[in-house]
């Protein structure tokens, strides 16, 4: 940070994934961190140990007295923080200078090489890659990351060099405030229309993201999104699975375990045999727009790319927690769980789940997140998980928004065309028990992996009975 009388950081929501990830980098820094959340997390819990100080209780009297005073401690602020927070009001009257996540991102990008991967799903997975790739193929690289990676360990990479790896997040217009030197968009489906009010809003807003690409740097967007931006001062290039563009896949086959073997297309040359260290066709497609951004910051280095260090890198790959993390694959039961909360990824997901695992029965466990885009998508919602073969629905988990009348998970599921149930979220694993089961997912943002254990066990005792 430029501002040298700085010396705590105190974060409001420091639990949140990309919040926790800037708390570590500053207590990696040397800064003293301190913050509040909601509940106590393995994340909290993990800062805790690294020297962070939180608390879960709304009171101003709990910020510690060494962050009373504006001229050295400096607030950064999760989106997800409601208006009428105490702690929030405390320190603003007093006149702390608070800042969201996504402007201090913006300042510690300053200097670096940033890849940034923006869309309304895939991002989180595409930028762990990256990251990834970076550091295992190139050797180099730091991330902040939206999920926590299986490689690292952790949703934070330090690394040397000065390529750094950041999900742009969407939501409240925060990945504005970058201006990347290599980006991807993965997707523009409509989302967060509490926030933008329509999707032609949104998709401005990511064209604006677009034109914000530095001058000489790389926009990779996914084909078949349209975006209006002014072309002349940077290199835009297209991505897809099997769909044609300057980086695509070709003879994609499935092979043993639901894996899949694809060559890579570059526009400059192929990179034959590859094959990613985790399920699903969908992770095919995160894959290329990864090693796009390699490419792409290589390209603006002068650089080569390693393509055999490359296929190594992708097959070692773990993926992402949550992100189609597999618990069982077996013959005789599957559980999958999956951080899909939109209807275009839960599309996704089960087509992917469908491809790997043909002619099997599919149960999806659905928790939506968010009463807003519940009632905004619950028609898509229900189409998309109609392509399982039942459904089991948990209350919605309401995040930062307050009920509305009329908004419930029967919503969704009175438009399914598959049988369904809703279950309290901690009945779930009971309920398994009695139930037929092969091939079963857990999708949703909020806290539905908490029983993920619990359902793990209670089918893992099924195999060979």
């Amino acid at each position: 940070m430029k501002r040298t009388t700085i010396k705590n950081i105190y974060f409001l929501g420091i639990g949140g994934i990309g919040m926790s990830a800037l708390a570590r980098y500053f207590l990696h820094e040397g800064y003293r961190v301190a913050g509040y959340d909601l509940t106590a997390t393995p994340l909290t819990r993990a800062l805790e140990a690294e020297g962070a100080e939180i608390h879960y209780e709304d009171n101003p009297e709990l910020i510690p007295t060494y962050m009373h005073s504006p001229k050295d401690t400096i607030v950064v602020l999760t989106p997800a923080i409601p208006a009428n927070h105490t702690e929030w009001a405390w320190l603003r009257d007093r006149g702390f200078s608070i800042e969201k996540r996504s402007q201090m991102l913006g300042v510690l990008s300053e200097g670096k090489l940033c890849m940034a991967v923006a869309g309304t799903h895939g991002k989180t997975t595409t930028s762990t890659l990256a990251a990834w790739l970076n550091y295992a193929a190139a050797g180099e690289g730091s991330a902040f990351l939206g999920g926590i990676s299986r490689n690292f360990g952790t949703n934070l990479v330090l690394g040397s060099g000065r390529r750094l790896v950041v999900e742009a997040d969407e939501y409240d217009r925060s990945f504005l405030r970058l201006h990347p030197d290599v980006a991807v968009i993965t997707a523009t489906d409509a989302d967060h229309l509490d926030i933008y009010g329509t999707a032609e809003a949104m998709v401005e807003a990511f064209e604006e993201f677009a034109s914000q690409v530095q001058r000489g740097g790389v926009l990779i967007i996914k084909e078949g999104i349209e975006l209006r931006f002014d072309t002349s001062e940077r290199e835009v290039y297209r991505y897809s699975c099997d769909a044609g563009g300057d980086f695509r896949a070709e003879n994609i086959e499935l092979i043993d375990g639901g894996h899949y073997r694809y060559d890579i297309v570059l526009p400059d040359g192929r990179i034959e045999g590859c094959t990613l260290g985790i399920l699903g066709k969908v992770h095919i497609e995160n894959s290329i727009a990864a090693v796009a951004m390699l490419w792409a910051a290589a390209r603006i280095e002068h650089k080569s790319l390693d393509s055999d260090a490359v296929r190594r890198a992708l097959a070692e790959f773990e993926g992402v927690k949550r992100r189609m993390e597999v618990y069982i694959n077996t013959p005789e039961q599957v559980y999958i769980d999956d951080y899909a909360h939109h209807p275009e990824e839960l599309r996704a997901t089960i087509t992917s789940l469908r491809g790997i695992f043909p002619g099997r029965k599919i149960t999806a466990i659905f928790q939506p997140h968010l009463f807003t885009r519940t009632r905004d998508f619950a028609p898509e919602f229900s189409e998309a998980l109609s392509l399982t073969d039942r459904v089991i629905m948990v209350p919605i988990y309401p995040a930062r928004e307050l009920p509305i009348e009329g908004v419930n998970s029967e919503l969704i599921g009175r438009g399914l065309s598959v049988e369904w149930e809703l279950i309290e979220r901690d009945k779930v694993a009971e309920r398994l028990k009695s139930m037929d089961t092969d091939v079963v997912v857990t999708f949703g943002a909020g806290n539905i992996d908490v029983v993920c254990s619990q359902v793990a066990d209670v089918l893992r005792s099924k195999i060979n009975k």
